[in-house]
């Protein structure tokens, strides 16, 4: 699996990190942008999670949304 999904599907997955990460507002997604280590950090941040656990968390979804890549 390309480690990259978020990244290069950022606009399809929006929603989706939204849904599963719902701390995270419009304004912090539109600063990720679909980087997956700003991503991460925004989950520590907000959830206060490692930074292990917040990569594992984006492993675990992307691996769950394999299916939705164009």
């Amino acid at each position: 699996m390309d480690r990259n999904i978020v990244e290069g599907n950022w606009k399809q997955f929006k929603g989706k990190v939204k849904a599963q990460w719902g701390k995270l507002t419009d304004d912090h997604l539109d600063v990720i942008a679909g980087k997956r280590d700003q991503l991460a950090g925004k989950i520590q941040e907000s959830y206060g999670v490692t930074k292990d656990e917040a990569e594992k968390q984006i492993k675990d979804f992307e691996a769950r949304n394999k299916d939705d890549r164009p």
